[in-house]
């Protein structure tokens, strides 16, 4: 049993910003999949809980009239990586969120929660800040638009405002920022599989023509920091430059400029910060490849 005050269930988009309005000490829930192991481990007990699970217009992968890809709040991470937009687009994110936990995880998890969480770890975070992720945020007072690296506020806090009824509906990745795009993911975790990472490295490329020079580099960190972060210092580095071995080593080292690291039980502030120079040319190296580059 899970020791809760009360549930309610929103119906749609607008019945869950009046139940916000009406119960702002609730909790909004979704998959479950945090909410509820936190609740049983007494985290949040005694909380009221308000279930958007039947707000359907939340669901699915589209594109909009401006071809930016839309991803609904309450598309689950196996929806996510079946999707066919996804693999045409940004197959990143879908190898990304694959990684969440195990099977079952992945069914109920959606991408809403586990940006809405605001932990620096999620496997969705540093992919979302690298293709310069917006987020929609539905309230009282209509929608507005917040670029991902200002959604997190500080490490388990985002902008979501109680008292005007937000609640965050969909996750948008501009054209600009996965047209003729390629990235790689690599998290690293000290089990393979239904762990937290350690370090999560996302790095996008878009190459000239020739396929000679880096037109567009882009790269974020998941646990780098108290929230996910890219590295400018990096990417302004390698932005323009040719494509080499060379300039990839150079890549990797100059995003020590930017991450913050610390030192907990999985891992020491030195060991990642090895890992993130590491993974960041490692990253380079195969967005380059998927991208038609040569190396």
């Amino acid at each position: 049993m899970y020791d809760m005050s009360a549930l309610y269930q929103a119906e749609s988009v607008q019945d869950a910003i009046r139940l916000r309005l009406e119960h702002p000490e609730a909790q909004i829930i979704a998959g479950g999949t945090d909410v509820l192991v936190q609740m049983r481990e007494g985290k949040r007990a005694g909380k009221a809980l308000i279930s958007i699970l039947g707000c359907g217009e939340m669901r699915g992968v589209t594109l909009d009239e401006e071809e930016n890809l839309r991803i609904g709040s309450l598309t689950t991470f196996s929806h996510i990586t079946a999707d066919p937009l996804i693999q045409q687009y940004i197959n990143v994110l879908g190898e990304a969120v694959d990684m969440v936990g195990g099977p079952q995880i992945r069914n109920a998890g959606t991408i809403g929660g586990n940006t809405c969480n605001g932990v620096t770890s999620a496997d969705s975070a540093s992919t979302l800040h690298a293709w310069e992720a917006i987020v929609e945020i539905t309230g009282k007072n209509g929608v507005r638009r917040v670029p991902i690296k200002d959604f997190y506020l500080k490490a388990g806090t985002v902008d979501l405002r109680v008292e005007e009824g937000e609640i965050q509906t969909a996750i948008l990745i501009p054209k600009a920022s996965y047209d003729r795009t390629f990235g790689h993911y690599i998290k690293y975790a000290m089990r393979n599989a239904m762990d937290i990472a350690t370090l999560g490295t996302s790095v996008n490329a878009r190459l000239s023509e020739d396929k000679k020079t880096f037109d567009r580099v882009r790269i974020a960190f998941g646990v780098a920091g108290p929230v996910p972060m890219r590295a400018p210092h990096a990417e302004e580095f390698i932005n323009g430059k040719p494509v080499t071995l060379e300039n990839i080593e150079d890549f990797g080292k100059a995003v020590l400029e930017d991450i913050h690291p610390r030192d907990s039980w999985r891992a020491s502030k030195a060991f990642r910060s090895h890992i993130a120079v590491e993974s960041a040319k490692r990253c380079l190296m195969e967005s380059v490849k998927l991208a038609g580059g040569e190396l």
